[in-house]
């Protein structure tokens, strides 16, 4: 090996564990910003999807209580005689 090798692999070696150090930060720190990410786009879909849901139009349902209303007027008719 040339002395140029041999002088790149020392300073490699002592800096070994600053290398290693700085490796497992940039580790972390790209998971932590990979679950940021993950969470973001989890949570505006799930909103779009809320929103969507919330935007469904109601329905609205009318029921004829006139039969109700004659049964009972007749119920208390006959309770009156």
């Amino acid at each position: 090996m040339s002395q140029e090798k041999v002088d790149r692999y020392k300073k490699e070696k002592a800096n070994r564990q600053k290398i290693l150090k700085k490796q497992k930060v940039e580790r972390i720190v790209l998971k932590v910003v990979a679950v940021v990410i993950l969470v973001a786009a989890l949570g505006w879909v799930g909103f779009s999807v809320y929103d969507i849901v919330q935007k469904r139009p109601v329905e609205t349902a009318y029921v004829d209580l006139s039969a109700v209303d004659n049964y009972m007027n007749g119920l208390e008719e006959e309770g009156e005689n």
